[in-house]
């Protein structure tokens, strides 16, 4: 049995879970994220770029989202 790799990208609950901030608030640090990338609306944030944005190490998010 193969074990499920982790997530390559990062949803609103997920930015709501690391950094403790409240709903609307992750989702205006994702847009923000959005707009540093220039990402359309309806791409996806890669952990790496959350992590880049955000100044934090990939080994610090992926327990989060697992």
């Amino acid at each position: 049995m193969n074990a499920i790799p982790n997530r390559l990208v990062i949803y609103t609950k997920d930015v709501m879970n690391i950094t403790g901030r409240k709903e609307r608030t992750a989702q205006k640090l994702l847009a923000n994220i959005r707009k540093r990338y220039n990402k359309s609306l309806t791409d996806f944030i890669t952990v790496h770029e959350f992590c880049d944005y955000a100044g934090l190490k990939e080994e610090q998010v992926m327990p989060y989202l697992k």
